[in-house]
């Protein structure tokens, strides 16, 4: 039989399959997944074969083959760097949640979930959320981010999960396709994905004004089918996004704006950083490059993993 992975939690995994008969099953034996090292071997969107098993009148499945993946996005493990978790696979897109303050979503994390996204080939979405609550100031500053973005191709749009502002556009955005809400903890996913499908009821907590950071909902990755022909994976929350696997000679290439230059400097290898006749260097002195993108994929060239010290699962 063939399913698809809705929900894993570490040693049995949820799945429905086309009819929609939603079975329990586990692993049958260890899995080696070629070319990934990887702390999960099975994650949400997998689509797997499974055999049936009685036990006690209890009918559960046994997974015994993963399909190939079309993409799959990953973050390193908490306590094995040089291992990847793998947040989930066989995705369309994601819809990154961005929150100004309470709590706030740095231009660090944003350009190193993007990095991984580009580098798996993962459309990605900038949602900013809770534009109700913010003064002109901050505002300001939703509109200079989101013209930042924009310039480099990315879809970016203002959001309200508590009073529905661009909700339906969101939605337009996710029928027939398999998304994932990713972000922060506290920055609104799991109200968010309430207010597209309230029938879903999922649990949401305030921030924690002592430390401007959300509190515990998400447990584990989840795929939900949605009223509107949509599906959508509920991730819990992410403090920091290091970069796995990834060769210094590359990383430019995942950055648009820089990877559209890099024809024009003198060394096809340019790192952009000391090299003479740099295109990507004369861009940014010009304004036409982002100082913050630029800083951004600086950091992850030295593998400072500053703002990933503390990456944990929040939730």
């Amino acid at each position: 039989m063939t399913g698809t992975v809705y929900k894993s939690t570490g040693s049995w995994y949820t799945l429905k399959t086309n009819l929609g008969a939603v079975y329990q099953c586990r692993i049958k034996g260890k899995f080696r997944l070629k070319g990934i090292k990887s702390t999960n071997p099975i994650a949400v969107g997998d689509i797997v074969n499974f055999e049936l098993e009685t036990n006690n009148d209890t009918i559960t499945g046994v997974i015994d083959r993963i399909h190939d993946r079309k993409n799959y996005i990953v973050r390193k493990s908490v306590n094995l760097s040089k291992q990847t978790h793998v947040i989930a696979s066989n995705i369309d897109q994601v819809f990154l949640l961005i929150t100004i303050d309470n709590p706030p979503t740095f231009t660090s994390f944003i350009d190193r979930f993007l990095v991984t996204a580009e580098a798996y080939s993962i459309k990605t979405v900038l949602l900013f959320n809770k534009v109700d609550t913010y003064d002109e100031a901050t505002l300001d500053e939703v509109r200079y981010l989101a013209h930042v973005y924009r310039k480099i191709g990315y879809e970016c749009i203002g959001i309200s999960a508590t009073t529905g502002k661009n909700i339906d556009k969101v939605k337009s955005l996710m029928t027939n396709k398999v998304s994932m809400f990713a972000g922060h903890s506290g920055v609104g996913k799991s109200t968010l994905v309430n207010a597209i499908e309230p029938d879903l009821d999922l649990k949401t907590k305030a921030i924690s004004t002592q430390h401007s950071q959300g509190q515990h909902t998400t447990t584990f990755a989840e795929m939900f089918d949605l009223s509107f022909g949509a599906k959508i994976i509920d991730t819990p929350g992410i403090k920091g996004f290091g970069i796995v696997d990834m060769d210094r000679e590359e990383i430019g290439d995942y950055f648009p704006e820089f990877f559209e230059l890099k024809q024009d400097c003198k060394f096809n290898n340019c790192l952009h950083k000391e090299e003479p006749k740099c295109a990507v260097k004369a861009a940014l002195d010009k304004d036409e490059v982002s100082y913050s993108r630029y800083r951004s994929y600086l950091q992850i060239l030295e593998g400072d993993d500053e703002h990933y010290r503390t990456d944990v699962w929040e939730e």
